[in-house]
């Protein structure tokens, strides 16, 4: 990570969704709860004192809630790497870190799921001309 990277966060979003593998997990929602970490600048905004130089993370979690109300996903994998695309490619972000919980998946733990980071790609140089 840019050692001027700053760090957005969200902690613990609580969303319901349906999501699984099992008969039981597709039969109705179930919680599941979002960490996410946002790498971007602040200085813009710090500076500005503008929501529009900075990311709104309200925004984000809008994104998110909708996300998990529309979609329904076979494995954690696919929603959360549909998160990081999402925070990567609408956000504009140059890095994102996200895990994903699921609290009811596993009786004997306390939550089960991943952790995932992912980078905007790089650019070649032919790209940038």
């Amino acid at each position: 990570m840019n050692p001027d990277m700053d760090i957005v966060f969200i902690e613990e979003l609580k969303l319901e969704t349906i999501i699984g593998i099992h008969d039981w997990e597709r039969e109705k929602k179930q919680p599941i709860s979002l960490n996410i970490d946002i790498g971007c600048s602040i200085k813009s905004a710090a500076k500005s004192d503008k929501i529009e130089h900075c990311i709104d993370y309200f925004k984000v979690c809008e994104s998110l809630k909708k996300l998990a109300e529309v979609h329904q996903y076979q494995l954690v994998e696919s929603f959360v790497e549909e998160v990081s695309r999402i925070i990567l490619e609408e956000y504009m972000a140059p890095w994102v870190r996200v895990k994903l919980n699921k609290p009811e998946a596993v009786n004997e733990a306390s939550g089960v799921g991943v952790i995932i980071e992912r980078y905007q790609p790089v650019k070649s140089e032919q790209e940038n001309k």
